[in-house]
């Protein structure tokens, strides 16, 4: 949809698809890189997913790394390179020249359908 767009770009930031969970000295879980809710992320947590996001954000399209190995290690925070001093996108990264098979698509299910579904949603679930 934004393919030809000059001004605006969607990419995306696979850093957390093949993270593991993260250990301690003993292999179990380390809980000091989540919240008390034992889902959520701590401070620690989220500072780790920051330098993960930024990362990603820096590296081309297709090079991107697809997990995080929460070291706690701020040396591992990257800075933008002199020669491509920008954000990462799928045109910048050499594949906006090349023939993509982007067929516009259109939606199988008309805009009303949604609309319809939510409110019937909304009286069943009242009821």
């Amino acid at each position: 949809r934004y393919e030809q767009r000059e001004d605006f770009a969607v990419v995306t930031q696979p850093f957390f698809r093949n993270t593991l969970l993260p250990l301690d000295s003993t292999s179990k879980p380390d809980m000091s890189f989540f919240a008390a809710d034992c889902f959520h992320f701590s401070v620690r947590g989220y500072a780790e997913m920051a330098m993960a996001l930024w990362n990603n954000m820096l590296e081309p399209v297709g090079e991107k790394q697809t997990y995080n190995n929460f070291t706690h290690d701020r040396s591992k925070l990257r800075c933008p390179n002199p020669e491509k001093p920008f954000l990462s996108t799928r045109r910048n990264s050499g594949f906006g020249n090349s023939e993509l098979n982007l067929k516009k698509t259109e939606s199988s299910v008309p805009y009303w359908a949604v609309i319809v579904t939510a409110v019937a949603g909304i009286l069943v679930g009242s009821l």
